[in-house]
């Protein structure tokens, strides 16, 4: 009763109170697909696709079908479930007819690594109808990015140009473009010939962390940028001038239209997607949303992947690490992510792990403290197979595929169901089978399981491991503790090194400074 009171109590938007359930849709084969592009079939065949999961179907029927693009989507589904794809398919089927190249479809993501993974769906099937896709992530120099995004006018030798009239000319070489929040905002505010005037589309993957953290106003900023110009300067206008890219442009014009009372038309049509999609309606109104429309898997507002098997391990808090390696063994090999509560965490117990000598795993670690570019590569390994077991922060927990990851292990345990859903939502996708485990303190065994009743499970039967095994280990244990210690104290003195070396050259510029 006192559990019912408290679900009244949190607010809810009146239009998300009566979702579409996509549970309640059922695959289609590809080739019953109603208006979708042949080459696109293709396209899909031969990523190995035969038909297309209950989300796509749902999503297709609100965009390409009768639902067309008139509302805003917000897709609150399982992780694993084929949210990517069931945007980037409406929205390239969409843009297959475009006569004009320019940037008319932007997806928003937090991080460089689900950006690539996004863009590689994106770029799977785009150029099957002659569409480009562009990423922008730091990944490369700004310079870089700029020769791939913007294409700019053949100049011919001995003729003098005026700097304005080529500046005028400059033209976007993609249709799609992938970006992280910092990023865009880089190439927003200093890239010229870089305009989002055209866009159609604006996804906003993982929202909850998207509108959580500022990452410098891009979303007003992108909000701001898409609106016509006549919006704010002439309210009840009916249409603007067509500007100097000529058939290029998107016209937007004010007008009542098909409901869109006050707004420009046609309208920037926004998809954003969660898997613990917020409910907080001061976080939902920064996205200007036209005409929501929830779509969920299910009433539940948090769930689980459906084909996922959960475990508790009950161990003692000093004897953690030998349960972990204890687990691994009895899990042979298979793929396998262990998630801890901090990058530290990750670092320490990756480097504890690899002093414990002939595992016979490969381990590796994927965590803040890493470069970009180690990152990349240690995940490359993973996903080819060259490691086993990866140890990992949350940074990874949000939306990244990882093809055949078995199992997930909580070496630290979530503090919030959100955490837990994601982490968890790293295997059992794509309705694969697959088992997430968490190690806890006697202590923590209560909270936990009340934790999980927020997602509706109540499944989460003990896993043990031989006593033997644990005995075993000790003395092999002992010694790699001993070689982390000594690890720890020589990355100290390094780092402390280092920054010395830089504070000290931080007082010798601004002495510099001062006699200049």
């Amino acid at each position: 009763m006192k559990e019912a009171k408290q679900k009244k109590n949190v607010p809810v938007l009146p239009w998300m109170r009566s979702p579409i359930d996509v549970s309640l849709f059922e695959e289609c084969p590809l080739h019953l697909f109603p208006c979708l592009d042949p080459r696109l079939e293709v396209a899909l065949k031969n990523m190995g696709f035969s038909s297309l999961f209950p989300v796509q179907v749902a999503v297709w029927q609100e965009t390409v079908g009768p639902g067309a693009f008139e509302r805003d989507l917000c897709i609150n589904s399982p992780t694993g479930s084929g949210k990517t794809l069931a945007y980037a398919l409406p929205i390239v089927n969409v843009l297959s007819s475009r006569a004009v190249k320019c940037l008319r479809a932007l997806v928003v993501l937090p991080t460089r690594d689900l950006a690539l993974q996004v863009k590689e769906v994106f770029a799977a099937i785009a150029p099957a109808v002659g569409l480009s896709v562009g990423l922008a992530v730091g990944q490369t120099s700004i310079a870089d990015e700029i020769s791939e995004l913007i294409k700019r006018p053949k100049l011919e030798a001995g003729i003098c140009y005026d700097p304005e009239d080529i500046s005028l000319e400059l033209q976007s070489s993609v249709d799609i473009l992938v970006a992280t929040p910092g990023r865009l905002m880089d190439h927003i505010n200093t890239t010229k010939g870089f305009t989002l005037k055209h866009l159609r589309y604006l996804v906003v993957d993982e929202t909850d962390r998207l509108l959580r953290e500022a990452y410098q106003s891009w979303l007003p900023t992108v909000l701001q940028l898409t609106r016509s110009s006549d919006e704010s300067l002439f309210p009840c206008g009916k249409t603007i001038l067509p500007s100097t890219f000529g058939s290029m442009n998107t016209i937007r014009r004010c007008g009542v239209e098909r409901g869109f009372k006050g707004r420009s038309y046609p309208r920037l049509v926004k998809i954003v997607l969660s898997a613990t999609l917020t409910q907080d309606p001061s976080k939902l109104a920064l996205l200007d949303l036209h005409h929501p429309l929830l779509l969920t898997a299910g009433q539940r507002r948090y769930q689980l992947p459906e084909k996922l098997k959960s475990f508790r391990l009950i161990c003692e808090s000093k004897l953690k690490p030998l349960y972990l390696v204890a687990l691994l063994r009895d899990l042979g090999g298979e793929k396998c992510i262990v998630f801890t509560s901090s990058v530290e965490s990750a670092h320490r117990l990756c480097t504890l792990l690899n002093f414990f000598g002939d595992l016979q795993i490969k381990i590796g670690e994927y965590s803040g403290l890493q470069h970009q570019r180690v990152r990349s590569k240690t995940l490359e390994e993973f996903r080819g197979g060259k490691i086993q077991v990866l140890i990992s922060s949350d940074g990874m927990t949000r939306g990244m595929d990882v093809e055949g990851v078995r199992n997930v292990i909580n070496y630290d345990v979530p503090k919030f169901i959100k955490t837990y859903i994601h982490r968890a939502g790293r295997t059992a996708r794509a309705g694969q089978t697959g088992c997430c485990f968490t190690l806890l303190r006697k202590d923590e065994d209560k909270r936990f399981k009340q934790l999980l009743q927020k997602a509706d499970s109540d499944s989460c039967p003990v896993h043990s491991v031989a006593s033997n095994s644990i005995e075993a280990l000790h003395s092999v244990y002992v010694s790699a503790l001993e070689k982390l210690k000594d690890t720890v104290v020589s990355e100290t003195t390094r780092k402390r090194k280092i920054n010395f070396k830089s504070s000290g050259a931080d007082k010798r510029k601004q002495e510099k400074h001062l006699k200049e």
